[in-house]
């Protein structure tokens, strides 16, 4: 058995669900009018099984957020471990730091890997679409695990974007077609610049003045200028299909965190300034002012000896005063 069985046989469940997302749309799609044949037909469900996976992603997502929002609140503390074993390099002292951080994150509820989460959980799908499709491909076109079957996996591996660019080709082995190269040089392109956008809208209007003095502040700056490097192996490397999957769940991404710097931004951070000025513009427009305490409220101050004065007769007050001398 080669690597390639060995690893399908491992996506089986995976490859079943990818194939049964494809074929339902695609069969909504040519029930409309589209050549069941046409590459564009096969991109767009492809584009359909990204927009599938990443709303059940959404709850991953949610609990991504919050995760990264006590990250931000344990970020004084960890400077403070580490400010506390700075120049220690024995192994006595990397453990001990070590042991005060995961216990520092296990009080927190949080946990540093947990940001990578919905990158992790997309990559069997990743690894599966590219399974379904290098093996739709192969010349005799074997039906899939699932509801792909010989009639549907011909059309798959055999389509072609406009009819220039087949899906299962990749710059690595496009054999000198031009439209190959050309099409995925322009998704590398746009998929580093979508993930530039992505990652610097975070880094610039989503973190407070704590996170960016932060170690991990600085480990997102070096990741912004690695990651064009990934997405040129995946260009070299990746078949077309797999890379429309890549590109479209990229523009998802950057969509889906605009929303949520734009209306749920990390308190302190710029973008939480700029949204509580759009807010106190939007009630000044509608007439709503708020009430301070100032405005509108007696504040009355009770004596610090609530006890009443008792009328004293001339007489009593003789006598106390004769006392008093």
């Amino acid at each position: 058995m080669d690597f390639f069985a060995f690893f399908s046989s491992l996506l089986w469940p995976i490859k079943w669900v990818i194939e049964a997302i494809l074929v339902a749309f695609h069969e909504v799609i040519t029930f409309f009018g589209m050549d069941p044949d046409a590459g564009l037909t096969w991109v767009l469900s492809i584009v359909g099984l990204v927009l599938v996976v990443r709303a059940a992603l959404i709850p991953v997502f949610v609990r991504q957020i919050k995760s990264q929002r006590r990250m931000m609140e344990v970020a004084p503390q960890l400077k403070k471990i580490q400010d506390k074993y700075k120049g220690k390099k024995d192994q006595f002292s990397r453990e001990a730091m070590s042991r005060e951080t995961m216990e520092m994150y296990k009080k927190a509820g949080t946990n540093p890997f947990s940001s990578c989460l919905p990158l992790l959980l997309q990559m069997p799908i990743f690894f599966g679409l590219f399974s379904v499709l290098r093996e739709a491909q192969l010349e005799d076109h074997p039906a899939g695990v699932g509801l792909l079957n010989a009639d549907l996996a011909e059309s798959f591996g055999t389509s072609s974007l406009f009819d220039i660019a087949p899906l299962h080709l990749a710059i690595s082995t496009a054999e000198g077609n031009v439209a190959v190269i050309v099409t995925a040089v322009i998704m590398v392109i746009l998929m580093t610049g979508s993930q530039f956008i992505t990652q610097l809208q975070i880094m610039s209007k989503n973190q407070s003045a704590e996170m960016k003095a932060s170690p991990m502040y600085r480990q997102q700056r070096i990741m912004l200028y690695l990651l064009p490097l990934v997405f040129a192996f995946s260009g070299f490397t990746f078949p077309l299909g797999v890379m429309f999957y890549w590109l479209v769940s990229n523009f998802w991404t950057m969509g889906q965190q605009f929303l949520v710097i734009r209306n749920m931004p990390t308190p302190g951070s710029e973008a939480a300034l700029a949204r509580e000025a759009r807010l106190a513009k939007r009630n000044q427009r509608k007439g709503i002012v708020e009430e301070t305490p100032e405005a509108g409220t007696i504040v009355i101050e009770e004596p610090k000896n609530p006890q009443r004065d008792q009328p004293v007769s001339k007489n009593r007050a003789k006598k106390k005063q004769g006392k008093k001398k």
